[in-house]
């Protein structure tokens, strides 16, 4: 499986937590599309040559805010990509949206796009949370557009941030009741992190916001964790639920290590061998692009590299890590020393070991980045 990640580095305003790449300035907007589609072609070679190559199957706009680009641009993409590349049939493509990009006429539009799969930046159903992560959109909006989206689109997911300071748990509660009660059939959900470079930090130095607790985000996953599986959500991914068949297809791919492209600003990019990283500055890349040259960075993956990454993305995840792949695909010696890493969350019931496959309990589930940490392999080579 191949996937095409594009990124739009644009936004409208910029929310108190983010850290990614964007500018809220769109006077560039027109050229970057172009450079983005040129950037398509210049690279289409690269799952030319992939043996195992059989169609790309996923093409995600990712930001950046997307939905801030015309539908006639989106398509203009989309066509980019079916001219450049081999397509799969069952292409599953997704645009990031934030509510206040989706009145009635927009969803419409999208509608009748090949756009199939929408995932919305809800965040939260109460203005105060709006308006502390700063956010271009009100509690109204969040819900007239979902309501307006689910007669249009059957593959929905919307995003929803915990442990936001002053977020009691039955607020909390509300907050994923509401999503539910739109039937949505995905929900990516994310602790609020405080990034050092963002407005969110420099708010919380000053003293105008409290810190967020970790023991409260924690308490707040695991009621995610149970309502959403009561409702018949399976928690595929530590962040992610979906319902049978509405797993997101672009996502699954990151995490099994399947091969993508990213096309855009600061986009990376993955082959099973290396990674690289777009620069993350819209002129000098529009500039790089214009000149025929890709204005990227490559780094070869060490086998210790690869086995950490495996590690992290699989305990994540409802596959976990397979100790037979581990002894295959890296080594004896990775196998020890992973066994010996284990054994002390072994014994805390913090993971377990299935049929060969080692994941996450459910005690276990929320402090799985902590527990990948301690099983890389720093210096095996």
């Amino acid at each position: 499986m191949s996937g095409i990640y594009i990124h739009i580095p644009f936004c409208k305003q910029a929310c108190h937590y983010c850290d990614f790449h964007f500018s809220t300035s769109m006077k560039k907007k027109e050229e970057l599309v172009l450079a983005i589609a040129k950037e398509l072609q210049m690279r289409k070679s690269e799952f030319e040559t992939d043996p195992e190559f059989s169609g790309v199957e996923t093409i995600y706009f990712g930001g950046g805010t997307p939905s801030v680009l015309t539908s006639e641009e989106i398509n203009f993409l989309i066509e980019a990509v079916y001219s450049n590349y081999k397509v799969s049939e069952n292409l599953e493509i997704t645009l990031e949206a934030n509510p206040d990009d989706l009145s009635r006429e927009r969803i419409l539009e999208l509608s009748k796009s090949p756009i199939n799969r929408l995932s919305i930046g809800i965040q939260s159903f109460f203005e105060e949370d709006l308006q502390l992560m700063n956010r271009a959109h009100n509690s109204a909006e969040a819900k007239k557009c979902l309501e307006e989206a689910t007669k249009y689109f059957e593959n929905i997911s919307l995003d929803l941030i915990y442990g936001i300071p002053g977020m009691s748990n039955e607020k909390w509660k509300q907050n994923i009741e509401t999503a539910l009660s739109f039937g949505i059939p995905h929900i990516s959900s994310y602790a609020l992190t405080v990034e050092p470079k963002t407005a969110l930090n420099k708010l919380i130095q000053t003293g105008k916001i409290t810190a967020p607790k970790d023991e409260v985000a924690q308490e707040h996953f695991a009621i995610l964790v149970e309502m959403l599986e009561a409702n018949d959500f399976i928690h595929y991914e530590l962040s992610n639920f979906g319902k049978a068949n509405y797993f997101s297809k672009n996502n699954s791919a990151y995490w099994l290590g399947k091969k993508y492209i990213g096309i855009g600003p600061s986009a990376h990019s993955y082959n099973g061998i290396s990674r690289s990283w777009n620069v993350s500055n819209n002129s000098i890349y529009l500039k790089s692009i214009q000149e025929n040259k890709l204005p990227n960075e490559i780094e070869i993956l060490s086998t210790a590299d690869r086995y950490n990454e495996y590690v992290m993305t699989g305990l994540r995840t409802i596959w976990g890590v397979s100790l037979d792949r581990i002894e295959t695909e890296f080594g004896n010696a990775y196998l020890e020393y992973l066994n010996k890493q284990a054994q002390k969350f072994l014994e805390d019931d913090l993971v377990f070991i299935e049929n060969n496959i080692l994941k996450p309990t459910k005690k276990g589930k929320f402090l799985t980045d902590g527990i990948a940490s301690d099983l890389f392999y720093l210096n095996l080579e």
